[in-house]
């Protein structure tokens, strides 16, 4: 499974990918005072900035941007191989076609996870030194915050890379279609927010899981019809 893994990376545009993380990170290191600052500076009803602890709900919900890097990832790997026919040179080798999905999975999901996981990490030092010198965030981050930002960081990367899957099976094994798969992916992404606009009462926590559990039966559809629905 490892070498099927490094496989996947081989056969990337990797200059492409690595180019497109980094305009992430880029973006996502710099929203979280971007919105402090500026966005939510004059809105009584947000509290982000009152401490760090609140502030993290912040770097969650703009991490939800890796959603969308899901949906490219999912292109690369499975949308573009069917269209340009090597998925049908894939299904030729020795090995079962729900191997290789499986493989195909697990290299988008440490892919995402692992990006998503750095972006916290960037996200969080950059907050962090702006406050130094622009206060932005109400007093200094104790020990406990570090504590619950680390382990907020892994929780919710493994989250938005399982949520990353939910138009998997359905635009990108079933359909290959590039357009809905980024759709799907942008609504997932923003659909906290845009409740949030409307002052409509959601459990954050109960909708990522809901969210993850879509993910999981579409990496579960995709690996057991790809018999049925992976033919070219």
């Amino acid at each position: 499974m490892t070498k099927l893994i490094e496989l996947e990376w081989r056969k990337l545009e990797q200059k492409k990918v690595i180019g497109e993380v980094m305009i992430y990170w880029v973006i996502l290191m710099f929203l979280p005072v971007f919105f402090l600052k500026v966005v939510m500076a004059d809105l009584a009803f947000t509290d982000f900035e009152e401490s760090y602890s609140s502030a993290m709900e912040l770097m969650s919900a703009i991490q939800m941007g890796f959603v969308l890097f899901g949906a490219s990832m999912i292109n690369h790997v499975f949308i573009e191989e069917y269209k340009n026919k090597t998925m049908s040179l894939s299904f030729g080798y020795p090995i079962s076609r729900k191997k290789l999905v499986m493989a195909k999975v697990w290299f988008i999901f440490l892919a995402v996870f692992l990006c998503t996981l750095i972006s916290f990490v960037l996200s969080g030092i950059t907050t962090y030194v702006f406050d130094l010198f622009i206060d932005v965030i109400h007093g200094l981050p104790t020990l406990a915050d570090i504590i619950s930002f680390t382990v907020k960081s892994i929780v919710h990367s493994a989250v938005v890379s399982v949520i990353s899957f939910v138009p998997l099976f359905l635009f990108g094994i079933w359909k290959r279609a590039v357009i809905p798969t980024v759709i799907c992916s942008v609504f997932l992404m923003q659909f906290p927010n845009f409740a949030g606009l409307l002052h409509i009462p959601l459990n954050t926590n109960m909708l990522y899981a809901v969210l993850g559990l879509i993910g999981l039966v579409s990496v579960y559809l995709s690996i057991a019809k790809v018999n049925q629905v992976g033919d070219i």
